[in-house]
């Protein structure tokens, strides 16, 4: 099965690319959205259903809002970071039950779907409530793993990893996106027990999935890798692959995102198990 997570920066103008994406890419079961920028009662949920689709959303006016997009039920659906103060719609997780080893064997998959905030700039206040929304965001984490082991976080993050991150990593050193205090923050992610999945596959030099909308920063790569998939211990086993798909980003009238797609598979536990 594949899990994508895409930040389409409004789905009102973009759920025909996305309903095309989903027909043109079949093995993906599951998809993470972020900056819906829908009210829940503007959410097409008819338009998926028509699809074959189900789906759990948190949305709100204009700003945020996060869905997964699932081929199978999903349960246990929590809005938010629970414990913390915050209106904003950020992040939306639900459990279902997947093949761990083989067809007959489930186990239930965690995935929580995130939009991260910017930040805005480090020093303001927008980056210090960031600060406390990666803190918090850890702290629940790290009880999602003890009750459900095979968990993936991904959205946007709004946040790279280093200087391979980043098309320009000197002229945007200790900006955001890019300062020490927000990589700290997403290595203690990393700390709980949970790994890149694109880096598990040495991906090429200068893999992007966000490029501004100005100075045909598209056509001429210049970009940042803030889109990630982090999968648990538990799931990495299963990992058989991640890619970035820039072709969505050439669309007509595309978001400044692109998707990237995870693929796991049941074979690779059984061959773990056989070495």
């Amino acid at each position: 099965m594949q899990i994508a997570t895409w930040n389409v920066n409004s789905l009102a103008v973009r759920l025909p690319q996305v309903l095309d994406w989903l027909a043109a890419n079949p093995g993906v079961e599951v998809l993470g959205l972020q900056e819906t920028k829908l009210s829940d009662d503007k959410f097409p949920v008819q338009a998926f259903a028509d699809a074959g689709w189900q789906v759990q959303f948190f949305g709100q006016k204009t700003y945020n809002g996060v869905a997964l997009i699932s081929r199978q039920p999903m349960r246990d659906a929590v809005r938010n970071i629970p414990g913390m103060d915050c209106d904003m719609a950020r992040v939306i997780a639900a459990t279902m039950d997947v093949p761990m080893v083989d067809a007959s064997t489930v186990q239930p998959l965690r995935v929580v779907c995130a939009y991260f905030p910017n930040g805005q700039a480090p020093g303001s206040d927008k980056f210090a409530y960031k600060m406390r929304w990666l803190q918090a965001l850890r702290a629940w984490l790290r009880q999602e793993l003890l009750q459900t082991p095979h968990l993936l976080l991904m959205g946007d993050f709004n946040i790279t990893f280093d200087d391979a991150d980043v098309w320009d990593p000197e002229g945007l050193r200790e900006t955001i996106h890019c300062t020490t205090e927000e990589r700290e923050q997403l290595q203690a992610l990393v700390q709980l027990g949970l790994a890149d999945s694109l880096r598990l596959f040495d991906p090429p030099p200068k893999s992007y999935t966000w490029w501004d909308y100005r100075a045909m920063a598209f056509r001429r790569n210049r970009g940042m890798r803030i889109d990630h998939i982090l999968v648990s211990d538990a799931l990495r086993p299963l990992v058989q692959g991640c890619h970035i798909d820039k072709v969505p980003r050439k669309n007509e009238r595309p978001s400044d995102h692109t998707p990237v797609v995870l693929t796991l598979g049941a074979a690779a536990v059984a061959k773990e198990a056989m070495a």
